[in-house]
């Protein structure tokens, strides 16, 4: 079999320059896009690139080693896949091809509760390793199901979702009235026939699911009623209460994403999660917020050794990677920048992005020469 990796492709920029002329607009923005205005999504990647690295060259240096352990697992690197729903919508069998790729290359796969392709199937093409966030359900009843689902496939890590507490205002998505199946108006039908790869494509693989929630959802919904049914059954707002009903029930590691203050890491360690992920959910929930990295700093200085701290939100390339380990991070995430992959490449863009940020983070490890992710810190130009 080829190298997956196309040297023509060598850059997440790259990737996404490309997703854009192969994906229909409506789902292309959907991806790329955030809320009011797409402020913070810039904010988030432009503040990590203001961080600088310090390079020491007359020092022996054997090498470099990207491998991490978190939760006591070894992974070949310090960055996973971050929870994307509609996955599917975007190219099709998304999440599929992310969950094998992820496994391949072993590196963690968040499932989203909202993904296109359901625990089951996910934990089975990891072999067990997924890790599966919770949009946290109205009723407890629903809540209940999917942790004991999530526990009998076995999911070693359950991450709960705290950074959208409300639908966000995405003006791209209102006027394109993004849906599962998407809304055939005469613009997306357009922008569907001027995509005929992903056409095609979407034509063989099948209308997208929500293939966890589908057991829950009632049959011959049309899309304005599973709509309402979605927002009936899922609040995504958390509480102390909420986390520690879920700390009692979850025997696996637990871990909340989307703190963004001390305030709340605070809480969090109080309630006794394993690990966070700082994040502002990709820029998608608040243009008025900080980005990613500058809580991050804070959160670490305070906090680390107490849980472990993960970071999302930004991220684009390997040096991104190797800023936010220098930050404080114990290990990163990246969402859209695995989806450009996809986008671009198809089933050959999973592999192909991990194979990318790998050598990117190698090549900046060895530059400023650092043998373990674990020192990058020791790299940092503090302000």
């Amino acid at each position: 079999m080829s190298d997956p990796f196309n040297p023509e492709l060598p850059s997440i920029e790259h990737l996404q320059a490309r997703a854009r002329k192969r994906l229909p607009r409506f789902a292309y923005e959907y991806l790329s896009g955030g809320c009011f205005s797409d402020i913070n999504i810039q904010r988030n990647t432009d503040d990590i690139r203001e961080v600088l690295l310090r390079p020491y060259y007359l020092r022996d240096y054997p090498g470099s080693n990207m491998e991490t352990e978190i939760f006591g697992k070894k992974y070949s690197a310090p960055f996973g896949v971050a929870p994307i729903g509609l996955q599917g919508l975007m190219w099709p069998r998304a999440t599929e091809i992310l969950a094998e790729a992820s496994h391949k290359h072993n590196i963690p796969f968040i499932l989203s509760t909202v993904g296109t392709a359901s625990i089951e199937k996910v934990a089975e093409l990891t072999e067990g390793e997924a890790w599966f966030q919770l949009y946290h359900p109205a009723e407890e009843e629903m809540r209940d199901k999917l942790l004991t689902r999530a526990a009998e496939a076995e999911v070693p890590v359950l991450v709960i979702l705290g950074d959208t507490p409300t639908f966000a205002y995405r003006p791209k998505e209102i006027k394109n009235g993004l849906s599962i199946p998407p809304r055939m108006s005469l613009r997306n039908i357009f922008q569907m026939c001027t995509s005929p790869t992903w056409s095609i494509t979407s034509l063989f693989a099948g209308i997208p699911e929500f293939k966890t929630m589908k057991p829950y959802i009632p049959k011959g919904l049309n899309m304005k009623h599973l709509g309402e049914f979605m927002n009936k059954t899922f609040s995504g707002r958390l509480s102390e209460d909420r986390i520690k009903a879920i700390r009692d029930k979850w025997q696996g590691k637990l871990v909340l994403k989307g703190v963004a203050t001390c305030e709340d890491m605070e809480k969090a360690v109080s309630l006794g999660v394993d690990g966070v992920i700082v994040s502002n959910h990709g820029g998608r929930q608040l243009d008025a917020g900080q980005s990613t990295i500058k809580p991050l700093a804070e959160i670490a200085k305070e906090f680390k050794g107490k849980t472990t701290i993960m970071m999302d939100s930004g991220i684009r390339s390997g040096s991104d990677v190797a800023c936010t380990m220098a930050s404080g991070a114990e290990f990163t995430f990246l969402g859209r920048s695995f989806m450009y992959g996809v986008g671009a490449m198809g089933k050959r863009g999973g592999e192909h992005t991990m194979i990318m940020l790998k050598r990117q983070l190698q090549q900046v490890m060895e530059q400023v020469g650092c043998e373990r992710v674990e020192d990058l810190h020791k790299h940092l130009i503090a302000d």
